[in-house]
Order: C-alpha cells, then sequence, then structure tokens
C-alpha cells in the first residue's frame, strides 16, 4: 500500500497529474506550398469570362436595337423650337416611308409617322397633272415620263408617268434611259467652255447629218465637205460635227468634266429615290465621238435630270435641286418642314449658258423640233413665249422600243415666268404621241393660266 511519507512527495505527484489532464501537443509540420489545381483555376476563368462576354453581348445588343429604332426619329426630328420639331430634306424619305408618288392626283397627303399624323402638302399644280394623266397614249408607249419644274426654285408641277412593264415603277424618277442627242448640251458646253465656240463658229463635215462613221471623224475636205454652224448643227442635230468635236477637239477629261458638272455620276438630293445618269467616257477617239454626238446606249438619264439640264441654260449656268414637297404639316396645322431653293455650284459660265440657250431657240425655230411647236408665233399663248429644246431618238438593243426626248424651256417675253420642261417616251412598234407634243401641252396649259391669272391680279389692281 501506497504512503505519503512527506509534503514534498504529495506536491509532485499532483504536478504530475495535472500534467497527465493536458492533451499532448501534435508536432509542428513544416510549411510547403499548397498543390496548384491547374483544372480547377483554368474551369473557374473560363466560366468568369463567359460570364463576362455574355453580359457584354446583351448590353451591345440592347444598343443595336436602339440604333435601328432610334435613329428613325434622330435623324428626321433634327430641330425644336419649343414644342415644334422639324425635319429637313434629306430626312423626308424615311418620314413618307412607302407612299407612292406615281402620278398622284390629290393634294394634300397624309402621312402616318411614330404614331401621329401629318398632311404633305406637294408642289404639284393637281389641273395639269390630271391634264397630262388623261391625253396620255398608253398604247403604243411602253415608257412615259413628263417633268415640267420652275428653274428659279425647283419646284415640280408636274411629274406624271407611264411604265407598262411595271406600272409601280415612275419614269420619271429612273435614269434607265439613253440620253442620245441629248449630250449634245453638254458637248456645246464643254467646247465653248474649252475652245470657246459660239453659236457662229464654223465646222465642216463629209455624209449623212445622222450617221456617225469613222471615216466622218477627219479634217479632210472635198468637193462633197458641208459647212455649217455650231448653232446650225446643234438646231438639226448633226452627229458628224458633235462627233468630230468629242474626238478631235476635246480631250476625255473635258467631256467627264461638263457631263459630272451637269448632273451625271452624281447623286441628287430628292424627296423620293431618284435614280443616277450614267456617263463613262474612254480614251478611244471614237468612242469619245459616240459620247459627244449621244450616238450610244450607255449614257442615261432620266426626266428629272432632263428638266435640271433645260433649268442649268436658264439659270445662267447654275444648277437648282428639284423639289417636289412644298410643307407638312401636323394636325393642329403647324408646319414642320418647308421648302426653299437651294442652288448647286455652277456647270458652266453665264456667257456659256447664253450660247446654249441661242442653240437651243435655234432648234425649234428652224431645227428638229421645228414641227412641234409650229404655228406658235399665232398662238395666243406661245407667240408670248421664248421657246428653247433639244431632241434626241434612239433604238433600245432590240429594236422593239424607240426613245424619244424632248428637253427645253420657255420663259416669259417681257416678263418674269419660266418652264423647264423634260419628256422621255418609249414608242413601241408604232409612233404615238411625241415627246414634243407633251413638252407643248405642258407649256401651254401652264402659260395659258399663267397669263389669265395675271390679267385678273392686273384687273384687280387697277379697280382696286
Amino acid at each position: 500500500m501506497f504512503k505519503r511519507n512527506s509534503s514534498t512527495s504529495e506536491k509532485a505527484g499532483w504536478r504530475d497529474y495535472q500534467k497527465a489532464l493536458k492533451a499532448p501537443r501534435r508536432p509542428k509540420k513544416p510549411f510547403t506550398w499548397p498543390k496548384i489545381r491547374i483544372g480547377w483555376i483554368v474551369w473557374r476563368w473560363v466560366t468568369l469570362l463567359t460570364a463576362i462576354f455574355a453580359g457584354l453581348w446583351i448590353l451591345l445588343s440592347a444598343g443595336k436595337e436602339k440604333i435601328v429604332e432610334e435613329p428613325a426619329k434622330e435623324a428626321v426630328f433634327r430641330k425644336q423650337t419649343g414644342n415644334v420639331q422639324f425635319i429637313e430634306k434629306s430626312d423626308l424619305p424615311v418620314f413618307i416611308g412607302n407612299i407612292s408618288m406615281v402620278n398622284l392626283t390629290s393634294n394634300p397627303i397624309q402621312v402616318d409617322f411614330d404614331g401621329r399624323s401629318y398632311q404633305m402638302h406637294t408642289s404639284l399644280d393637281m389641273e395639269l397633272q390630271q391634264y397630262l394623266l388623261k391625253r396620255m397614249d398608253r398604247v403604243n408607249s411602253r415608257y412615259i415620263g413628263i417633268v415640267a419644274m420652275k428653274p428659279d426654285s425647283g419646284r415640280i408641277l408636274a411629274m406624271a408617268g407611264f411604265n407598262k412593264i411595271d406600272p409601280d415603277q415612275d419614269p420619271c424618277l429612273l435614269a434607265d434611259y439613253p440620253a442620245a442627242s441629248l449630250f449634245k448640251i453638254v458637248t456645246a458646253a464643254a467646247g465653248a467652255e474649252e475652245k470657246g465656240y459660239t453659236a457662229q463658229t464654223r465646222f465642216t463635215f463629209n455624209g449623212f447629218k445622222h450617221t456617225l462613221y469613222k471615216r466622218q471623224l477627219t479634217d479632210k475636205q472635198n468637193r462633197y465637205t458641208n459647212a455649217i454652224s455650231l448653232k446650225g448643227a446643234f438646231a438639226q442635230s448633226v452627229n458628224p460635227v458633235f462627233g468630230k468635236i468629242g474626238a478631235l477637239y476635246l480631250k476625255q477629261e473635258a467631256l467627264e468634266k461638263y457631263g459630272n458638272a451637269f448632273g451625271f455620276n452624281r447623286e441628287v438630293t430628292f424627296e423620293f429615290p431618284l435614280a443616277v445618269s450614267h456617263l463613262t467616257v474612254k480614251s478611244d477617239s471614237y468612242h469619245r465621238a459616240e459620247i459627244a454626238s449621244g450616238f450610244n446606249r450607255q449614257t442615261t438619264i432620266s426626266p428629272i435630270h432632263g428638266a435640271m439640264i433645260a433649268s442649268i441654260v436658264l439659270n445662267d449656268g447654275i444648277p437648282v435641286e428639284p423639289t417636289v414637297i412644298d410643307t407638312v404639316e401636323d394636325k393642329t396645322g403647324m408646319p414642320i418642314y418647308r421648302t426653299k431653293p437651294k442652288f448647286l455650284s455652277p456647270a458652266v459660265t453665264q456667257k456659256t449658258a447664253k450660247v446654249l440657250n441661242q442653240l437651243m431657240v435655234a432648234t425649234v425655230s428652224s431645227g428638229t423640233a421645228r414641227k412641234t411647236f409650229r404655228g406658235h408665233s399665232r398662238s395666243k399663248v406661245l407667240s408670248r413665249l421664248r421657246l428653247g429644246g433639244k431632241t434626241g431618238s434612239i433604238y433600245n438593243r432590240s429594236h422593239d422600243a424607240r426613245f424619244d426626248w424632248y428637253i427645253g424651256f420657255a420663259e416669259e417675253m417681257g416678263g418674269n415666268e419660266k418652264l423647264a420642261v423634260s419628256v422621255m417616251v418609249a414608242h413601241e412598234e408604232y409612233i404615238g404621241t411625241r415627246a414634243g407634243q407633251y413638252a407643248r401641252w405642258v407649256i401651254e396649259r401652264h402659260f395659258k393660266k399663267y397669263f389669265a391669272n395675271k390679267k385678273s391680279m392686273e384687273k384687280k389692281n387697277t379697280t382696286g
């Protein structure tokens, strides 16, 4: 049996007991870097990056939807004064949408945009428009395009068309039609600018007037050589003279320069899609002769462009932008758009424009349009006008349609009223109503109304 003999032994036993109660400490392990689990890290990064890109894609998609939906409003309503928002001419195609301008016979036109209704007032003379539509020869014609325009403002008074192939397409807006001898206007302008030609400048040619053979493009003279002035060559549309100007006297760059100045290969701002007229000039001399005389089918033009060219002659060489929308009003009658004339960079000098004016007047008085305007000096309306024009005609490639052109002008003698006219007719098997006849009807109808209104105003002012 165990005995506690002294206090020292008791004390030592208690300490041993306390030590025995304490849990033994685990031995410390040396520090080591944890093992890197590459697969786990890659998976976490892939997941994170996928989430980031998914979020960015959603944000960008939302932004793209806004860009598609919002610009119609942002681009159309550019200006705001008070509570009224305004639009500009370049925005009208978006504002108008799919409304067709083919042969309009009512004014104004209702337009619905962004949940609101607007009234669109055109510049068209509805009486003149309906008159032309009733007189169109739809039996013998494949296409008809008639445009009447005020040269001092670009306002279109008539835009009547007929398209037997596609009734929904307006020929007035298309530039699929060969310009033919209309391009002689550009060639004459280039000659006047580059070479100083006047209406009296003399030229020579051999052979027939309306052919264009390579043997005719020389300056060799013999007893069969004919001499003619520029005015006579233009009025009678003599191909060899203009072919020689293009092949021998003018450079390729000159034809290109003045073609572009007269509106070829250039987009023109209009309220409806307007096709670009096409011109390509090659270095080959015979090709230049074809271009200069209009003896080709590759140079194409629209009836609206034809009216612009006639306006250049009346505007002392300055083109005017065409327009057919006068105003757009909201439901309260407040205008949100009002047209204003826009003149472009001069195509030619005032001096050259006067030369072209003389050439076109000669076409009516003694040239290819003489029969069309026969008796104009005895007409109560036409006798009070200075008339000028240019004709052109050419078959299509299949020879089943003949394109017939007349572009010209009428200006009041002793007054300020002027009108530019452009007419294209594609005759089929039989020649129906010619382009020049439509032009005469337009001029007579417009100025008959104008002179009547003028007389009424003068009478009113006298009695008042």
